[in-house]
This record gives structure tokens, sequence and C-alpha cells, in this order.
């Protein structure tokens, strides 16, 4: 029976407001056969959605949604003949879109405190006979049956921290032979693991165990620079035997059985339990010769998606990552839509996908949490990009390159914004992820966000194709919590003019200066933020990275790492604790790093082969303060640098809670040019987001981070050491990996003229592995009698041979302040 009262209520304080155009009403209570009114509303979203296109026709018309649940049979797919139509929930927060289901069981006891139910017919035809994706008991996601369990305070997979990632515990690894060897039946489980140079994860379908005992795998694709998996980060889940802790859950498609070991204070009797059935929720599906236009969602939780891992498989533009391009809301092809103060709670994939062609897009007011991968992306057609190439290790044949500037056709996201959205614990099953990814896009806008708690980067901009974003007062930190060699705001550019080989570029370059603009046509601003790192840099532009403006930004705690690009303009920062990291610089680069307050000496890597001959790097690095020394000050004066730079106290208004403004009569004003900007505008504005959201962890000054100098060793007129620091990520391997960097190679040294290069990083040193510059110099002296070949890591994956004649093995003399090997 409809009960019409309770339903008047809900919509009495809408129906008494002015109204523009027609209006619609939906409500779990009532029936698809009713008219749409306030007292005989429709049941389904598409029973509203086909009566608001007949109106639409001719006026605007808003579909009010009451409080409740709307189970999805299928995706809401919205045309160009929704335009003009707004779905907005009565109250925000009050309507739920589900793509899930409830499903009624009878529990009873297992063992060990573990439940089973048999799922009915009626669920069964509901769920369409498939396995089940993800359970849900009141509202709360719980776990599959997994090995190792999460522990309570973890961070990667929700097991470990990642500093141990190098000490692993025999007793976590789920491959050991024997652990394998008690399960039954482990077809249908996962395998996941995190990439061994941590740069994302991969996983894998168990389809089930081959003759010698191990498993048989099916997958792996996930990363676009993939190369097998970690040796400590790595887990299987939905397997029988490994159901084992509270939360855990287990579901056996044969006997159409659900097993579950409830939390303390879970009655399964009176729990509702929920399924998940669909990948997409809402699907705009237009074009820009047929936009969707016009169209609102405002005030949904949106809510069970499913978990989408195992389709990741798209490559992005020679990035690090692949995508599955999808998500719980999916648009292509619209033209001033909005999405307004929603929830996205708990799905599986991405939540929101901005595919293609788009404009306009206002993303504005809406809580992301909980989210299995990305937050938001906003990803064009490959087809749009001109000399598209999508692996790291593909080449370019400049000769054959596509000269036209900008982009080939229209099908990409442009002009869109993100604002005011809090975005949180994203990435829960693809570390891949970012809170915000762009990507194969044009000025997109993201402003007053606050993201945090997620795997990888808070922002990730994927290339330079084709600029003019902006990124403003966000707060964005507990970043890469998962991951490795990343920043809370990440971005890569290797665009059309660039070559892993970074001379090959430099030179390509010096021949048309026009190339690294052709993709990176406007610039990228990045003003007015908060930014937060404790496991990469705070910002890190890293390779090719090109026509960036960052100015004003506080960076708390690891600093501003550029690498490779062209015209980076920064200017008026404050870097807490920490420094410029310059990485690899091109030759005239344009780079300016000037009015900055910063904590210590730059933190170079790789910086000597690709700078002119006079030494000099990028267009101007001058007019900072240091807060240090004067030897910070002067450390890279034969660089060009800090001329007219100073030492002194900013005179900070109040660091202890945040300010880092300066007082007045500080140098930074009067001796740099330096200007206060705001300290109090990061992160979201609107008032219930503010009221949740969480800021970052305040540091102490420290006056710089004290940086470890591995020492240098001579050799064959060339420099050697062992890897510390931001090596890691200059070389390209995972922190800890064993080897020998060569920091320098002179032209016309003994070195170069057998075939070595600085950044060459010596793995293996005839036939043994070469574990550090020790263990180096023990191989070199046992061999002095015979040619001794080299492998060696060049350009990140590039492997080069290099045999060594025996006459040039023997060590060297001791020379200025390189130790003798």
């Amino acid at each position: 029976m409809l009960r019409s009262i309770p339903i008047l209520t809900v919509f009495l304080g809408l129906a008494i407001l002015p109204s523009r155009g027609a209006e619609i009403f939906v409500s779990p209570q009532g029936l698809d056969s009713n008219p749409g009114t306030a007292s005989q509303p429709f049941h389904s979203f598409l029973a509203a959605q086909l009566a608001a296109r007949k109106l639409a026709v001719r006026e605007p018309v808003r579909v009010t949604f009451a409080d409740g649940i709307y189970y999805l049979p299928e995706a809401v797919h919205l045309t160009s003949q929704d335009s003009g139509i707004t779905f907005a929930a009565a109250r925000e927060g009050g309507a739920v879109i589900s793509g899930g289901m409830e499903i009624k069981l009878k529990w009873q006891p297992y063992r060990d405190g573990i439940q089973k139910a048999v799922l009915s017919d009626a669920a069964l035809q509901a769920i369409g006979g498939a396995s089940i994706d993800q359970l849900y008991i009141n509202g709360q996601r719980q776990r599959m049956a997994r090995y190792p369990n999460a522990r309570p305070g973890k961070a990667v997979f929700d097991t470990w921290d990642l500093g141990n990632a190098h000490s692993p515990d025999p007793a976590d690894n789920p491959l050991d032979p024997a652990r394998i060897a008690r399960w039954s039946d482990p077809a249908g489980g996962y395998l996941h693991a995190m990439h061994p140079a941590l740069w994302g994860d991969v996983h894998w379908l168990i389809t089930g165990k081959k003759p010698d005992g191990t498993l048989a795998l099916q997958g792996g694709w996930q990363n676009n620079r993939g190369s097998g998996m970690h040796r400590t980060f790595r887990y299987v889940e939905n397997i029988f035997e490994e159901l084992d802790a509270p939360g855990e859950w287990y579901y056996k498609t044969a006997e159409h059985t659900l097993y579950f070991e409830p939390e303390a204070g879970v009655d399964l009797a009176t729990a509702k339990v929920e399924v998940v059935r669909l990948r997409t929720l809402v699907e705009a599906d237009g074009a820009a010769q047929a936009p969707v236009r016009n169209v609102v969602l405002r005030g949904f939780i949106f809510r069970h998606a499913a978990r989408t891992f195992m389709e990741t498989r798209e490559p992005l533009l020679r990035s690090d990552w692949r995508v599955y391009r999808g998500g719980a809301l999916f648009f292509t092809g619209s033209e001033d839509c909005r999405i307004e103060d929603c929830t996205f709670d708990q799905l599986g994939g991405n939540s929101i996908f901005v595919n293609c062609y788009n404009r306009r897009l206002l993303i504005s007011g809406c809580l992301i949490k909980d989210g299995g991968a990305s937050g938001i992306l906003f990803v064009g057609d490959p087809k749009a990009v001109r000399s598209p190439l999508f692996n790291y290790d593909q080449r370019r044949d400049y000769k054959t390159l596509d000269l036209t500037p900008g982009p080939l056709t229209n099908n990409y996201p442009a002009q869109c914004t993100v604002e005011d959205c809090l975005i949180t614990h994203t990435g829960r099953f693809e570390k891949q992820t970012a809170g915000i990814q762009i990507a194969m896009s044009q000025g997109i806008t993201v402003r007053h966000c606050s993201i945090y708690n997620v795997p990888r980067a808070g922002i990730n901009i994927d290339e330079g194709t084709w600029g003019g974003h902006v990124i403003e007062y966000c707060d964005v930190f507990d970043t890469v919590e998962e991951t490795g060699d990343h920043g809370s705001f990440n971005s890569w550019g290797r665009d059309r003019y660039w070559n892993p080989n970074t001379r090959t570029t430099a030179q390509a370059v010096a021949a048309d200066p026009a190339l690294p603009f052709l993709d990176a046509q406007t610039p990228n601003i990045i003003r007015y933020n908060r930014w937060r790192c404790d496991h990469g840099w705070d910002v890190d532009l890293d390779d090719g990275s090109t026509n960036y403006i960052i100015t004003c930004n506080l960076l708390l705690n690891r600093g501003l790492k550029l690498r490779e690009g062209y015209r980076r303009i920064v200017t008026n920062n404050v870097i807490v604790n920490c420094s410029l990291c310059p990485h690899v610089w091109f030759p005239n680069s344009g780079d300016v790093f000037a009015h900055n307050i910063v904590m210590g000496a730059y933190r170079p890597d790789e910086m000597t082969a690709n700078i002119p001959p006079d030494g000099k790097w990028g267009l101007q690095i001058d007019y900072n303060l240091f807060t240090t020394s004067e030897s910070d000050r002067t450390k890279f004066a034969k660089n060009g640098a800090d001329a007219h730079s100073v030492v002194g106290n900013p005179e900070f208004i109040d660091p202890e809670h945040g300010n880092y403004d300066v007082k007045p009569g500080s140098p930074a004003l009067t001796e740099i040019g330096f200007r206060n900007f705001p300290m109090n505008q990061f992160g979201v504005t609107k008032p219930e987001l503010k009221a949740i959201a969480e800021t970052p962890k305040l540091p102490g000054i420290t006056r710089g981070i004290a940086q470890k100098t591995e020492p240098l060793y001579l050799w064959l007129g060339a420099t050697v050491k062992d890897l510390g620091g931001d090596d890691f990520s200059a070389v390209g391997v995972a922190e800890g990996s064993p080897g020998v960097l060569v920091t320098e190679a002179p032209a016309g040294s003994q070195a170069a003229k057998e075939g070595l290069r600085e950044g060459d990083f010596i793995q293996q040193c005839a036939g043994r592995p070469v574990a550090n510059v020790a263990a180096f110099i023990r191989i070199l002296k046992g061999k002095s009698n015979a040619p001794v070949p080299l492998i060696i890591l060049r350009n990140q994956t590039e492997h080069a041979n290099v045999t060594l004649p025996a006459s040039t093995a023997l060590p060297g003399k001791q020379s200025g302040g390189a130790r003798a090997m």
C-alpha cells in the first residue's frame, strides 16, 4: 500500500518553494504506475527519467528523490534527451543510488565463530548466479578471506608499513609452498602485489594449481612499467581456508553458501546484508555532435559499485599508469553538467570518470571516500594526440614527428572544474591511482579540495597534453602511503618531444626549441596550495614535465623536485625543512627558481651531463632566502646559483599553528622580494566538509633536513658511489637496490672511452651482482688480468653491456676529495 503521508512530509519543504519548470517526485515507497506527483511518486529512477524526458523538450525539469535506497537493476543512461533535467535528493545525503541489492539470509553456526547462510533462489536470480564481489554488513564493506590478514594501523595493503619493505617476514609469504598446499581449490582467488619499485600495483586471478603445487595465474597487466611483483608486499584473497579473522567472508559459488565471521557486537539476525551487482551506476552517453547538456546530479549518496582491478589494462601515454576506462559515474559527451553535494561511499573502482569529450563539467561540494581506485579522473582519447607513444621504452623518430601544435581532435575533457571536494582513503584495491588524475585534457581547474590518506599522489597530471590546468587553494597530505618515488603532487611530461635518453632529447630541442611546447601549450599553474608528503616529495615534477608556474605554495616536508622539463617558473614558495631537488636538467631549460624561502642547500642528482659548458643551471636561480648557512647559499655558485640570495631568519609569524607568513621587516620581504600569501584558505570551504576534514601534521622547524652524502670513489677518471637519498629515484630503481652509480664520466676520461656515462648504474661485474662499491672493488681486483664485462642500467630501463679491457680494470689513484679504488 502506498504510504502517502510520510512522502508528503518529506517533500513538504520543496513543495512550498517557488519552482521553475516541471517537478517530478520519486520514492522507494512509490509505484511506477503513479503519475510522479508529490503525493503519488514514482518508484524507480528509470520511470522518473522517462517521464522527465517528455517534459524536458519544452521546459527545465527537476526530479526529486525522497530519502531511501534506490537499488538499480541496471546503470542509469543519460543521453541528449535528458538535457535540462536536474536529479536531486530531497535532503542532501538522504537518497542512496545503489548498484547492489539487499539479500535476506538465515544464518547458522559453522565453526570457530564463523556463520554460514545459503542464498535463496530469488537472491541467486538477482545476482545472476555469479560470484559475489563485495559484501556489506550494516552499510560497511567487509574483507574477503585473505592472507596475510589485515593489521590495524598499517598502510600497504593494510598489512605492512613502507619502512619494512626490505625485511620480509617469511611467515607472511602467501606463495610459500606449504601454505598453498593447505588450499583445496584456490581457483577464483586473487594474488595482489606491489610493483618491485613501488610505482604501483599488479593483480592476478588464481585459476588453480599447477602440477608442481604452485599457483596458476592470469593477469599482471595493470602497471605500464611492470616487472614482476614486490618480494614483500603481496597477499592473496578469496581463499576459503584463509577465513580466520573477524570481518572476513567467503562465498562458495558451487554451494551458493556465504560464510562470514562477524565482528564482535554484530547481530546477523538483524543485520542488513548487501552485495554488489553493477560496475557503473550513472553513465552520460553523449558526443560532441549530440551532447548531454545541463544535467545536474545533486545531493545523492552513490554506493555499491564493483571492483575493476582486473580490467585495468589500458596504457596511458608513456605513463607508469594503466587505467580502467570506467567508474561509478562515467561521463562522456557532456556540456555544462554538474555533480553537486554528492557522497561517493565505498565504491569498488573509480568514483567519477570524465571520459573523452566533456566541456565545463562542474564537480563541487562532494565527499569521495573509501573508493577502490581513483577519486576523479579526466582522461581524453589517445587518438586526439599527435604522434602518441604508450610505453616508457618507446623511442621517437624526430624525422617523422608531427610538428603541428596542440590536439588532433576535440575528443578530450576541457574547461572542467573540481572545487570544494573532500577526497580521502581512495585506492583501497588499486594503488596506481590518485585522488584526482588528469590525462590528455586541457584547462582542468582543481580548487579548494582536501585530499589525504591515499596510496599514491593526491593529484597527478599524466603528461603535457594540453596544459592550462590550475591547481589552487588545495590541501594535499598523507599521500604516497603505499608506493614510492612520487609526491603529493606528481606529474610527467613524456610528450612527443621527450626521449628517455636525455641527450637525445636535449639535442632535438636544441635544433627546435618549440618541441617541448607542442603539447604543453599553456602553463599549468600550481598556486596557493599546502602540500605534505612523507615518502617522496611534496611536489614532484618528473620526467619531462614542462611549462609550469609554481607560486605561493606551502611545502611542509620533502621539498620540490624538478626533473628534465622546460620552463618551470618557481617563485614565492615556502619550503619547510627542505629545499629544491633538481634532477637531470636540460641545457637552456628556461627554469627559474627565485624569491623562495628554503631551509637547506639544494639537493641535486645527475645534474652534470646535460648542463651547458659554463655549468649554469636554468635561466635563473637567485633571490632566495636560506634559513640555514652561508655555505648552503654558496654551495652551487659554480652553477650560477644565488649570487643575490641571502641567509637569515625569515621571522615566520606563527609556524607552530601553520602560519608561515613573515613579519614586517623580514629579510624575505626586504631582500628577496618575497610576498606573503594566505595561510588559512587551504582545502574545503563547505561547512559540512570543513567540519570533518583533517589537516596535515605541522612540522617543527628543523632548519633543513640532514642528507647523508655517500663517499665518492675515483675510477678510470670517473667517480662512482653507492646509492643514497634521491639517487634511487634518479636511477629509477627501488630504494635499497644494490649497485654502483657513476656520478661523473668526463669526456676524455678512460671510463668515457670505454663507453660509460654519467648516471650509469652498474648492476653486474664479471657475471656477479654488484652489491655496493666495496663489492665492486673486490670483483675488479680479482679480475685484474682479464677483460671485465659490465651490465649497466641506463636511462632507467635501457640495459647496456660494456666490457673493460684488463688494463682498465685496475684500481685508479686518489684524486681530490674522491677516494681511490
